[in-house]
């Protein structure tokens, strides 16, 4: 018998779990969720590792950390030494999955630091050390679509290492990550590296568009403004994947797809749905096109497999209906490019202070074991 997430990979939409911890990986939980709701891929960020190693009720981090301990490790060493761990053995849960699919999915990202946001640098520097010490052919990198990430992206890409670009929330910076992607693809190809092997998906985030766009809506509280709550996400997506088919399928992308390259594909993210009014699995069964990433939190998961229904292509019929969103947005007075820098720059902080409360638990934990 077919289930809805089943349905759902069978319309084109990768599914991949949006959190990740040690014992998830060590009870065969990991493993269960591949075949029982056609998970194919991992997404990790600051909060969930930080939620993980500093969960009361889960041992598993304590041997490490008392090893890290011992050796004199500092609180960032000991981060990095956890995170690349579970990163690098989810990998090898995944890696039938990314042989089955022809290296396109089984794929798990890690993020560099939030504090090198806007360092470029740093960044990319990072992104190397990450590739070198996980090494793994199916790992992403995640580097945010920042205007100092932009440049790190191409970079990153253009050394052969494939990347999940993060924290997208409007088409203008969507623009510029898919010119990194290409930019880094030629810088590859200049230095030999077979293009195959690279590959990228671009996070666009959906659910917290909404939450801040509603908010809005709600305090000008007219019935034009309050008709248009719960709809500027989907809006939003449905056009970015119109540009995602449009630039891709023009001269320059199409030069690199014939030698060997890869598309980066659409990810939706934060598609938890926030809005109790809203169905809780509207950010999956509305984003429904071939050849794109959902990564989900295991309650929309669980409200996908258990009452989703996928109705095959909800995105490509609806550009124009999307477009109407933003004229109306825009006549009500919703400064849409003023919501997306205000969602980047609360996105950046949000990883931030849950990377420095992570860096203050670990930092205690290993005080407490010298």
């Amino acid at each position: 018998m077919s289930t809805p997430t089943a349905d759902l990979a069978a319309a084109g939409v990768s599914i991949w779990l949006d959190d990740l911890s040690r014992t998830r990986i060590s009870s065969g939980n990991l493993a269960e969720l591949i075949t029982s709701r056609n998970v194919t891929g991992v997404t990790t960020n600051p909060t969930i590792f930080a939620n993980a190693i500093t969960n009361p009720d889960d041992t598993s981090y304590d041997a490490q950390v008392a090893e890290l301990a011992a050796s004199g490790a500092s609180a960032e060493d000991a981060v990095f030494a956890a995170t690349t761990q579970d990163v690098a053995a989810a990998l090898d849960v995944f890696r039938p999955v990314w042989e089955q699919t022809g290296h396109v999915d089984g794929r798990v990202s890690i993020e560099v630091s939030p504090d090198l946001a806007h360092d470029t640098a740093g960044t990319v520097a990072q992104a190397k050390e990450l590739w070198a010490k996980i090494d793994r052919p199916n790992l992403l990198v995640k580097i945010p679509a920042t205007k100092a990430g932009l440049p790190a992206i191409a970079e990153a890409i253009g050394a052969g290492i494939s990347v999940n670009v993060t924290l997208i929330f409007s088409l203008e910076r969507y623009a510029e990550v898919i010119d990194a992607y290409l930019t880094g693809l030629e810088t590859a190809k200049e230095a030999g590296i077979d293009l195959s092997t690279i590959h990228s998906v671009a996070s666009f985030f959906v659910s917290r568009v909404d939450t801040e766009t509603d908010k809005r809506l709600a305090a000008i509280g007219t019935e034009q403004a309050l008709a248009l709550k719960g709809k500027a996400g989907l809006a939003n997506a449905r056009l970015a994947y119109e540009l995602f088919e449009k630039t891709f399928a023009g001269e320059r992308a199409q030069a690199l797809l014939s030698a060997g390259a890869n598309l980066q594909r659409p990810l939706w993210a934060s598609t938890g749905v926030k809005d109790p009014s809203l169905p809780d699995t509207l950010y999956v069964t509305e984003l429904v096109a071939k050849g794109v990433v959902n990564t989900m939190p295991e309650k929309t998961l669980e409200a996908t497999f258990d009452h989703g229904v996928v109705s095959g292509d909800t995105i490509t019929g609806g550009y124009d209906e999307a477009r109407e969103v933003f004229a109306g947005l825009a006549e009500v007075g919703i400064d849409f490019d003023d919501v997306t820098q205000v969602l980047e720059d609360e996105g950046v902080a949000k990883f931030i202070d849950s990377w420095h409360d992570l860096l203050t638990q670990v930092r205690e934990g290993l005080e407490a074991q010298r």
